[in-house]
C-alpha cells in the first residue's frame, strides 16, 4: 500500500513538473515562426511610423508594457474599455489622463489581424511594440518571448494598488518590483527609461516649488516657468531628460547626480540610499545600462503571462471576444 501511494505521488509529481514545463515553454521567441511568420514585422512597421510621427510615442509605448505587467500580468488587461463585468484599468489614477499609445496597438493589431486572424494576442503586440519602440529612438533591443494570451478581466483597484507613484519612497518603490519578481538593480534599470518621454506639471509641482535640497536651484527654476503652483498649468508638459529628451542614452542617471531628476520618484534612486552605486555605475558605462535594461525588460515580461488554454486571443484589444 505505501509503495502505491509513493508511486501515484512521484507520478503526480511528474506530472505537476511536466505541467510546469509546458508552460514556460509556451513563451518562446519563435511562437508565431509558423502560425504568423510576418506578425513581428508587421508590428515594427507600425511603431517605426507611429514613433516617427511623435517622438514621445517611444517612451509612451514602453510604459504602456509596464503599466500592463505590473497588473495581473502581462495580459493586455490595461487595454480593456469599462464593460458591465469589467472595471476598466485605464481610469486608475496612475493611468487616467497618462497613459498613451492605446491607438497604436489598435493599429498594429489589426494590421496583423489582417495577415493571421485570430493567431496574435494584444498582450504579445503590446511587448513587442515596447522593445521596438525602444529601438526606434537608440535604445537596446532584446529577444522578446511570446505566446502570451490576452486576459477576460482587468482591475482598475490592482491598478490603484500594483503601479508605482511619482510620491514614492525608495522602500516603497523596493517593495512594489519585489513583489514582481524584479530586483533594486532591475528597478533602477527599468527607471532608466525615463531618458524619454515627458511628465505632467501636476506629477512635479511639488518638487520644484518645494526648495528642498535634493534638486539643484536653477535646474527648479527652469522648471517653474512653465509649472506654477496654480491648476491652470497642470497638464503642461517637461521632459524628464532635459539634456537629450529625445535619445535614449544614460543621460537620465547622470542628471540624478546633478539633482535633476524631474519626479521625486527618480531623485529617490540617488538620495543617499542603496541605489546610488547603480546609479552611479549606469553614468559612467550606458552599455551596461543599456544590457541590464534590456534583460529587465525581458524579466517584466515573465511577469505571470496566461499560456495554454488560459485567456483568449482577442479580435479587438480593448473588448472582450
Amino acid at each position: 500500500m505505501a509503495s502505491t501511494r509513493t508511486s501515484v505521488c512521484l507520478f503526480l509529481s511528474m506530472l505537476l513538473f511536466l505541467a510546469n514545463m509546458q508552460c514556460e515553454a509556451e513563451l518562446s521567441s519563435t511562437f508565431y515562426d509558423k502560425t504568423c511568420p510576418n506578425a513581428l514585422s508587421t508590428i515594427r512597421s507600425a511603431i517605426r511610423t507611429a514613433v516617427s510621427r511623435e517622438r514621445r510615442m517611444a517612451a509612451s509605448l514602453i510604459r504602456l508594457h509596464f503599466h500592463d505587467c505590473f497588473v495581473q500580468g502581462c495580459d493586455a488587461s490595461i487595454l480593456l474599455d469599462d464593460a458591465p463585468s469589467i472595471s476598466s484599468e485605464k481610469k486608475a489614477i496612475n493611468n487616467d489622463d497618462s497613459i498613451r499609445g492605446y491607438e497604436v496597438i489598435d493599429d498594429a493589431k489589426s494590421q496583423v489581424e489582417s495577415i493571421c486572424p485570430g493567431i496574435v494576442s494584444c498582450a504579445d503586440i503590446v511587448a513587442v511594440a515596447a522593445r521596438d519602440a525602444s529601438v526606434a529612438v537608440g535604445g537596446p533591443t532584446w529577444s522578446v518571448k511570446l505566446g502570451r494570451r490576452d486576459s477576460t478581466t482587468a482591475s482598475r483597484s490592482l491598478a490603484e494598488s500594483n503601479l508605482p507613484s511619482f510620491r514614492d519612497s525608495l522602500d516603497r518603490l523596493t517593495s512594489l518590483f519585489g513583489s514582481k519578481g524584479l530586483s533594486q538593480r532591475d528597478m533602477v534599470a527599468l527607471s532608466g527609461s525615463h531618458t524619454i518621454g515627458q511628465a505632467r506639471c501636476v506629477t512635479f509641482r511639488d518638487r520644484i516649488h518645494n526648495n528642498a535640497s535634493d534638486i539643484d536651484a536653477g535646474f527648479a527654476s527652469t522648471r517653474k516657468r512653465r509649472c506654477s503652483l496654480d491648476d491652470a498649468s497642470s497638464d503642461n508638459l517637461a521632459p524628464l531628460d532635459l539634456v537629450t529628451p529625445n535619445s535614449f542614452d544614460n543621460n537620465y542617471f547622470k542628471n540624478l547626480i546633478q539633482k535633476k531628476g524631474l519626479l521625486q520618484s527618480d531623485q529617490i534612486l540617488f538620495s543617499g540610499e542603496s541605489t546610488d552605486s547603480i546609479v552611479t555605475e549606469y553614468s559612467k558605462s550606458p552599455s551596461t545600462f543599456s544590457s541590464d535594461f534590456a534583460a529587465a525588460m525581458v524579466k517584466m515580461g515573465d511577469i505571470d503571462p496566461k499560456t495554454g488554454s488560459e485567456g483568449q486571443i482577442r479580435k479587438f484589444c480593448n473588448v472582450v471576444n
